[in-house]
Parts: C-alpha cells; sequence; structure tokens
C-alpha cells in the first residue's frame, strides 16, 4: 500500500471523528503511559506549526480581501465590532453577578512565591498605550512575533494601497498567495488529531485530576461563567440581531472551532481553523478573512471573565468592601484591558494587577492571583480559549446573516 492510498484513506474518516480518536487515545496513553514523553511533543509540534502559518495567513489574506473587496463590508464591519464589545461586557457583567452571588476566597500568601510568573500591565492607560505603540510596530517583525494588532493594521493598509494603485495583475498575484498558503494551511489541520492527542496526553499525565479538588470553588465559577456567556447570552445576541434559533450555529462553532481551540488553548493557533470553518458555512472570504484575526484581537469574553472573577475573588479575600457599582465599573476595565491588551503574553491573567489597582490592591498580593491563574490555567486558560475562539466564528456568521437580512428588506 503506497503513501497516496495511506492518506486517501485517512482523509475519507471525517476530520472530527479523527479528532474524538486521538483525543481518546491521549486520555489512556496519559493515565497508562504518563512517561511516554515523546506522544506529547506531536502536541506541541501542531501547535507550533498553526502558530506559524497564522501570521502569514492572517496577512496574505487581509490584504488580498481589502485589494479586492466589495462594497457594504463597512456595515458588516460595525455590526460585528459592536457585537463582539457588548459580548465582551455582558461575560464581566456575568462574572460580576456570580462573584456576588458565590465569593470565591483564594489562599493567598501560601506557597505560590516561588511560582514564576511575568510582571502584571500596568494602568489601563499603559495597556492602551502599549497597544498604539505595538500596532505600528516593524510589519516584518509583526508577523514574525504573531502581534496581530499591528498585522491587521498594515494589511489594511497595504491592501487599500494595491486597490488603489495597483494593476488587477497584481492583485491577482496576491490572491493566488493567499489559496497558497490556505492550502499549506488545511494540510496542516489534516494532523490535528495527532496534534490532539498529543496535547491531551501531556494534560493528563502532568495535572491529571488534582487541579478539580485544590481550585473546585474558584474554577466552578470562571467555567460557569464562560458556559453561561458561551450557551445563553451569547445565543441571544444572536437570536435578538436574526430572529431564528441560533443554536444550530453555536454548537458548529462549538464542534469545529470551540473542541480545538479547547486543547491548543491558542487563539492564534485556532485562525486558521476558523477561518476554515467560515469558508465551510459559506461566508464572505472578504469579510471573515479579516473579522477573524479582528475577533482574536478584541472579541475577548473569557478573558473578561477571567479578570473579572480573580480580581473580585482577591478583593473578597482581603476583606476589601466592593459595592455593585464599583463591580460593574470593574466590568467596564476588564472589557477594555482584555481588548487592549489580548496581545500580551500570559493572556487575561497579566491583567488581574491592573483590575485589582482599581479597588487600592496591591502589585504583590495581585500578582500572587496570576500565580494561581496560572497553576489552575490548565482548564481556565482551555475554557477561556474555547469560548472566545468559538465566538469569533459564531459572531462573524452572525454578522453577515444580520446583513444579508437587512438587504433583503
Amino acid at each position: 500500500m503506497n503513501i497516496k492510498s495511506i492518506l486517501r484513506k485517512y482523509t475519507s474518516v471525517s476530520l472530527m471523528m479523527r479528532i474524538f480518536i486521538g483525543l481518546i487515545i491521549g486520555v489512556i496513553l496519559g493515565l497508562v503511559a504518563p512517561r511516554l514523553t515523546g506522544v506529547g511533543i506531536l502536541g506541541r509540534i501542531f501547535v507550533s506549526a498553526l502558530k506559524g502559518i497564522a501570521p502569514v495567513l492572517v496577512a496574505v489574506l487581509v490584504i488580498s480581501s481589502i485589494a479586492k473587496a466589495g462594497r457594504g463590508l463597512g456595515r458588516r464591519f460595525t455590526s460585528l465590532i459592536f457585537i463582539y464589545l457588548l459580548s465582551t461586557f455582558i461575560a464581566a457583567v456575568c462574572a460580576v453577578v456570580g462573584s456576588f452571588l458565590s465569593p470565591v476566597t483564594l489562599p493567598l500568601g501560601e506557597a505560590y512565591e516561588g511560582t514564576q510568573v511575568a510582571s502584571g500591565a500596568g494602568s489601563l492607560g499603559d495597556v492602551f498605550t502599549n497597544m498604539l505603540t505595538g500596532m505600528v510596530g516593524n510589519p516584518i517583525g509583526a508577523i514574525v512575533n504573531a502581534n496581530y494588532i499591528a498585522i491587521l493594521f498594515w494589511s489594511i493598509i497595504l491592501g487599500i494601497a494595491l486597490r488603489t494603485t495597483a494593476s488587477k495583475a497584481t492583485v491577482q498575484v496576491v490572491h493566488d498567495l493567499s489559496d497558497v498558503v490556505s492550502r499549506v494551511v488545511k494540510w496542516v489541520i489534516q494532523f490535528a488529531p495527532f496534534g490532539i492527542m498529543g496535547l491531551v496526553f501531556t494534560t493528563v499525565s502532568e495535572s491529571g485530576l488534582a487541579v478539580f479538588t485544590t481550585y473546585g470553588h474558584l474554577l466552578l465559577l470562571l467555567v460557569g461563567c464562560m458556559l453561561a456567556n458561551t450557551l445563553i447570552f451569547n445565543p441571544l445576541i444572536s437570536f435578538f440581531m436574526l430572529k431564528k434559533n441560533p443554536y444550530p450555529l453555536l454548537f458548529t462553532c462549538l464542534k469545529e472551532s470551540g473542541l480545538q481551540a479547547f486543547f491548543t488553548r491558542s487563539s492564534a493557533a485556532n485562525i486558521p481553523i476558523n477561518m476554515a470553518l467560515c469558508k465551510k458555512l459559506g461566508l464572505d472570504e472578504d469579510f471573515y478573512s479579516v473579522s477573524i484575526p479582528l475577533g482574536a484581537t478584541i472579541n475577548m469574553d473569557g478573558a473578561a471573565v477571567t479578570i473579572t472573577v480573580f480580581s473580585l475573588a482577591v478583593a473578597h479575600t482581603l476583606g476589601v468592601e466592593v459595592s455593585f457599582a464599583s463591580a460593574l465599573f470593574l466590568g467596564v476595565i476588564a472589557t477594555l484591558g482584555a481588548c487592549g491588551a489580548s496581545g500580551v503574553a500570559g493572556g487575561s491573567l497579566l491583567l488581574i494587577p491592573m483590575a485589582c489597582s482599581f479597588f487600592g490592591i496591591g502589585n504583590d498580593v495581585a500578582m500572587q492571583a496570576v500565580a494561581i491563574g496560572f497553576i489552575i490555567g490548565v482548564v481556565q486558560d482551555s475554557v477561556e480559549t474555547a469560548l472566545n475562539s468559538s465566538g469569533d466564528a459564531f459572531f462573524t456568521a452572525t454578522a453577515e446573516h444580520y446583513d444579508r437580512r437587512k438587504n433583503l428588506k
């Protein structure tokens, strides 16, 4: 049997079925043979491959889409940005309500001083200053470092320049290049079952189930708020816009985007997967090639939940009185901070000190909460990424269907 026939049989099985099989094998190997470290390497290779190709894919797709975009995209983006920000704020409010109904106490000052974490973000002004200066950074460096704010900015500028000055032949060359990169991404995604197997093996063999017992209350609050946003509030936003049942679309996005994002724990790595999902849903490539990386930057529901829950938990642990109005304002800070600093290494956890400073809580104490966040990150970050990334595709489809619905009137 030659390689072509093997690949043909391999791809004849649905990708989701292959991923499910890889997931089960990863769990079994993680429990039975946790020292079989070679399996875990497959997960790191898969995530590294997606992270490596994603910045190039975003750059060429955005440039190509802007260069040949038709009219009407501006209206869609207005609706989409509104949805992204509204959803993120609702997630923060959900976290506020959950924290007041079921306040969490953190074991601060215990054995977390030795945990190595990066320094947190400064004030909200610092966050946006970093975002704006990073946006106009070197475009080649942006691709190398996966700085999606800068990639979007320069790709839009280059796309506009191509649209106004370049010949049709030049625009076609850029479009062909985007097709080539998209084909490479499809090849990488075909190996997702092996990557998921390696990622699940690493998680099970290293963490097991202990993380659920030590930080059960905190995890229940975090995951509960994220699930409420995913299964209740996001579908409500879509329903009010489209006036039809949003759950078939939601479950498709969760199955084909959220599941893989849960295991890769990287919004950047999931950008190509979301692109492929949008194409499968029949959406406009000119629209989703920009909306998906934009969502990976500003659609941060899970991050807003994490920042809000941890900040209020620290305040509750220290006995700081927090009014409901102050907590709601914290939700606004969490929303803006999550959007503005989405490219910071360490994600939402490093914004906890910024939010804690709103209650007068010092950086030393807040960073202990960040350390706890890294400990439970195997669960918290997985659910957060699944919520954020599946929401990018879900709301992209919602915005496009809303635009089509308006045009039919």
